[in-house]
């Protein structure tokens, strides 16, 4: 079972916007190291707040937020772009921190947003990496140091309404099929399949790729046995390219406000033999 849970040493949760910046700065995650930011969309009720955090957004993020159906739809895709820009513009890079409305996106082939830093060179790429996820009751935001990184969540509570077995055996590996219907327990399988999900989703979204080009059934998310120290890990193993998809990869899965699953993975450190073997650390 994935009872894997990576401690938290602390939570970013809240965030805030002035008329004066820069804002206060953040020290950059370090290697292996990722930083996860969350909001509760329901616990912002201020109008002239979020009045401040349409100010942060381009243009074009402007017209996606109105463009959603209904307040709450509005609000989210705003705390959503909110949690992106504020964060990152507060990391410090070249010793200096930015305007948040200064920051600027592009979208890979698969349309995974990224970061454009300017430079005194003009643009480059950004040693930041981040993804987002969200719910209708919470949004979180992943932030990594050159390793791309994916991040899912879910509330715990979900429920499923397909038969879990049938529903797996549509998306899931046979690995995958098979570990869920030794669970007896319907409410344990329930907790396991949402899960394994966002373990799933994690992953593609760290390759970039987008669901259509890594198929969920094309690779298998399970627990490796715990090591000498005691420590469980999840691991990918892809059976249509098991070299070039798998052993870069390192996962997180823990509890976010108590109340939702998440999970995150990055690519592992490259630069050293001793860092290819530093657990992830989760900020």
């Amino acid at each position: 079972m994935f009872s894997f849970m990576q401690k938290m040493r602390s939570f970013q949760r809240n965030f805030s916007v002035s008329s004066s910046f820069p804002l206060l700065p953040l020290q950059l995650p370090s290697p292996m190291e990722t930083h996860v930011w969350f909001v509760l969309p329901d616990e912002f009720k201020s109008v002239s707040l979020l009045n401040q955090y349409m100010e942060l957004l381009s243009p074009c993020e402007k017209e996606n937020v109105l463009s959603m159906r209904g307040d709450q739809l509005q609000k989210r895709a705003l705390l959503a772009r909110t949690l992106v820009r504020t964060p990152i513009a507060r990391y410090q890079i070249n010793n200096h921190v930015v305007d948040p409305r200064s920051l600027k996106f592009k979208k890979n082939i698969h349309g995974k947003p990224e970061l454009v830093w300017e430079s005194d060179d003009g643009q480059c790429p950004s040693p930041l990496h981040f993804n987002i996820s969200h719910t209708s009751s919470l949004i979180a935001c992943g932030v990594t140091v050159n390793s791309p990184i994916g991040i899912d969540v879910e509330e715990k509570q979900r429920k499923i309404k397909n038969n879990i077995l049938a529903f797996a055996r549509r998306y899931f590996s046979l690995y995958e099929v098979e570990h869920l219907s030794a669970i007896s327990d319907s409410e344990v399988q329930r907790q396991e399949f949402v899960k394994l999900w966002i373990l799933k989703e994690a992953y593609v979204k760290a390759l970039g790729r987008g669901f259509s080009a890594a198929p969920f059934k094309t690779f298998t998310i399970h627990e490796k046995d715990a090591t000498n120290s005691g420590a469980s890990e999840v691991v990918v193993e892809s059976s249509d390219h098991p070299v070039s998809l798998t052993n870069n990869w390192q996962f997180g899965l823990f509890e976010l406000a108590s109340s939702h699953y998440a999970a995150v993975c990055m690519e592992k450190d490259k630069t050293s033999d001793v860092a290819m073997r530093v657990p992830m650390r989760l900020t």
